[in-house]
């Protein structure tokens, strides 16, 4: 009988401490409110964002993701680094300093970089009208006398300034039509070398050139891809420098590979490179 007392007692203390003491925490955190800011249109990737584009609204702040963007002066005069959609809640990583606009990476050209377009000849062949600006792609050649396909050694990893539309108008300057849908890609531009910008033109002249998505996302691990298409073409001067008679002649650039690229990018990307044989965004 003393047991039961005891235990009768200790239950009600306990009910009342969930009662009067964790009840009314649970509540005031689930009542807890917080203003947020988050998109009332859509916009495309590379979008200056004004005050029009964006608004306060207040949500409960038990449960909400950290990093969510509260004052509209951290977004205002930012560029959407992704496509924004209505009622997306904003972060850091959504928004960029710098504009991925074709203008902009054409105000970066110096000569050892140039642009160039090729026309995206099927819907399967522009990745179904889903490229975005600064994606990495490999170029696959199907050769119309060979009949067959390939990822030729130069073309391995390329970066997309921007895809352009029939009337005109780039990746980040295309509306909806009035039915929702969008007006499809027709070209897309490239940020290649003198020798890409060669290659692409004879083989655009000579078979049907597909898109092939390798990467999409932050600018940094972007660049080491290029980085590694880069070395290979520095290894294919040094072996120019230095004929060997004695050794048959490598490969073209245009017909296979020198040196394993792909192994380079994954050395280059997974850290695998000295940091005294390789400086990001420089030679290797």
């Amino acid at each position: 009988m003393k047991n039961r007392t005891i235990i009768g007692i200790v239950c009600l203390v306990l009910a009342l401490v969930v009662t009067f003491g964790i009840a009314p925490v649970v509540n005031r955190l689930s009542d807890s409110r917080t203003e947020i800011v988050r998109m009332k249109k859509d916009v495309n990737q590379g979008h200056l964002i004004s005050e029009n584009d964006i608004e306060i609204v207040t949500v409960g702040s038990h449960g909400l993701a950290n990093g969510t963007i509260t004052q509209k002066e951290s977004i205002v005069g930012k560029f959407a680094a992704c496509d924004l959609k209505v009622g997306d809640a904003l972060f850091p990583n959504k928004l960029s300093d710098h504009s991925d606009s074709a203008e902009d990476v054409f105000h970066t050209l110096n000569g050892e970089k140039q642009a160039i377009s090729i026309t995206i000849s099927t819907f399967a062949g522009g990745l179904s009208g889903k490229l975005e600006n600064g994606d990495i792609i490999s170029l696959i050649v199907f050769d119309n006398d060979t009949n067959e396909a390939f990822i030729p050694a130069g073309l391995t990893y390329v970066k997309v300034i921007t895809t352009t539309t029939q009337s005109g108008f780039d990746k980040d300057e295309v509306t909806p039509n009035e039915d929702g849908t969008y007006e499809l890609p027709t070209t897309v531009t490239l940020l290649v070398n003198p020798a890409q910008a060669q290659m692409l033109v004879e083989y655009e002249n000579t078979g049907v050139i597909h898109a092939d998505l390798v990467y999409r996302g932050d600018s940094k691990t972007a660049q080491k891809f290029l980085d590694a298409q880069d070395l290979y073409f520095e290894m294919l001067e040094a072996e120019d420098e230095e004929p060997n008679d004695n050794e048959e002649p490598d490969e073209d650039p245009e017909d296979g590979p020198v040196s394993d690229i792909i192994q380079d990018a994954n050395d280059i990307i997974w850290g695998n490179v000295d940091e005294e044989e390789y400086t990001e965004g420089g030679d290797a």
